[in-house]
């Protein structure tokens, strides 16, 4: 069964079978937490984030089970040469995530391994796969899985995608602030809006 792909958030009828499939479905997020963390504080914020300025994990996991059906499970990929920040892992396995702590030499870069490997293990399974980060890194990997036997995604902020990722066909792009509504109040970003969405009185103040 070919499932649809495109820009944000988009409904679909389906048939009785279908539905049954995709509740019956898992789809795996994969978490760059560094990327992800890197592009919020060095180019939203122009600082380190505060805690409560960063994204809520769980609401990651409930946004794609709303949107894609299924279950989705969260594997949350971390860098831990230098040390494990148990409290965070901690937290992460009570949002319902799965860490992936790694370590390695220090030109490494440990997370960026481990997440291609797990996209090319996904190849032999016919699970869905969200990917959550910005990094061109993971395009070339990425890639097979498009293959409009499953869905694939990448959740991220839209305007720091890396512009590989609009070259592969059978992706939907979701926004971690507008579609995944990640963040307890609003970033200072600014919105490239479809214009069927443009409120004039949101300017006129």
């Amino acid at each position: 069964m070919v499932r649809p792909a495109g820009e944000g958030v988009s409904e679909s009828v389906a048939t009785g079978d279908e539905k049954m499939t995709q509740a019956q479905a898992t789809t795996w997020l994969l978490v760059d937490g560094e990327n992800i963390d890197a592009t919020l504080g060095g180019s939203i914020l122009g600082r380190r984030p505060q805690p409560d300025e960063r994204p809520r994990w769980d609401r990651l996991l409930a946004f794609v089970e709303r949107t894609w059906g299924g279950h989705a499970r969260g594997l949350f990929f971390l860098n831990a040469s230098t040390n494990l920040p148990m409290t965070f892992v901690q937290a992460l396995t009570a949002l319902g995530y799965e860490p992936v702590p790694l370590s390695g030499p220090a030109d490494a870069k440990v997370v960026d391994i481990a997440i291609q490997r797990t996209l090319r293990a996904l190849r032999e399974r016919d699970d869905d796969v969200v990917l959550v980060s910005h990094d061109g890194d993971f395009v070339e990997d990425l890639a097979p899985l498009a293959d409009g036997e499953r869905r694939v995604g990448v959740l991220a902020f839209n305007e720091f995608r890396n512009t590989g990722y609009a070259a592969l066909g059978g992706v939907t792009f979701f926004d971690i602030e507008y579609d995944a509504h990640a963040f307890d109040a609003p970033l200072p970003r600014i919105r490239v809006i479809p214009i069927e969405e443009f409120d004039p009185t949101q300017f006129l103040r």
